[in-house]
């Protein structure tokens, strides 16, 4: 399986999950460009060392799939001077406040009863699927700024996992990246220093036991059969990427082009 070599990986204090996706390679041999596109967890958290590392990055855009609630619960984005900020909510891959409220104050035995038996995977896969066919002009909306003017772009929703990592799925898809490295990319979110911080209520034992980690680890992890699931809802949905991106998205043959020969070496 390709694996992705990235261009730099600095160790950010209060941001996760942030990579360069430069270096992946396309079907026809070319790669992305290093330093165009890069994707990462919420900045809410980012240290004045973060921030300054940032924008060092030279961005024109971030892009942040959180909605409202995230927001709420983490904060806003830092300020970056001179850097566009669009706000694009995607559905969340674990949607409903009641939900999110039974992960973070739940018992045990309430947990098994959401999460037990492949519910919390199949909510997952479920969520993948929606957003694929139910956000099409927000995924549009990405596509054509960055190929009109929105690089260096940075895409992040919480986690930089679901939301953000179906769009820059997409994104790559519509570069031509093979899909053995669109996925590798997507499981690095695994990486332990990279992953969300589960967060519940209480600080005892019982609230983050091995059962109850367990029983939550399907909504925190990158697996395989969520992002294959998206992508064979585009083949069931559109009959193919191609005609995903054109009729789905409105993405043009020219505007594709030119989404390559801006990210691509």
């Amino acid at each position: 399986m390709t694996q992705q070599v990235p261009s730099t990986e600095p160790e950010l204090a209060g941001v996760r999950n942030f990579r360069d996706v430069g270096g992946l390679p396309t079907v026809d041999g070319r790669r992305v460009r290093h330093g165009v596109l890069f994707r990462s967890g919420h900045l809410a958290h980012a240290t004045a060392e973060d921030a300054e590392f940032l924008a060092s990055l030279g961005l024109h855009t971030i892009f942040d799939f959180r909605n409202a609630a995230d927001q709420k619960l983490e904060g806003p984005d830092v300020e970056l001077a001179g850097v566009r900020n669009v706000n694009l909510p995607l559905t969340d891959p674990a949607d409903g406040a009641e939900f999110w409220k039974m992960v973070r104050d739940g018992d045990v035995e309430q947990l098994r009863g959401i999460l037990a038996d492949g519910k919390a995977a199949d909510r997952m896969i479920t969520s993948y699927r929606a957003i694929i066919k139910e956000r099409t002009a927000e995924h549009s909306q990405v596509l054509h700024a960055l190929a009109e003017d929105s690089i260096p772009a940075l895409m992040h929703c919480a986690a930089g996992k679901d939301r953000a990592g179906l769009s820059i799925a997409v994104t790559l898809l519509a570069l031509g990246v093979e899909r053995e490295a669109i996925l590798a990319d997507y499981l690095e979110s695994n990486a332990k220093h990279r992953r969300y911080k589960v967060h519940r209520s209480g600080s005892s034992d019982s609230a983050y036991s091995p059962e109850v980690m367990e029983l939550l680890s399907p909504l925190f992890d990158a697996r395989a059969e969520y992002l294959t699931a998206a992508i064979e809802t585009i083949e069931d949905t559109w009959g193919g990427v191609d005609t995903y991106l054109e009729r789905g998205l409105g993405v043009a043959p020219e505007t594709r082009e030119r989404l390559r020969e801006r990210l691509l070496d």
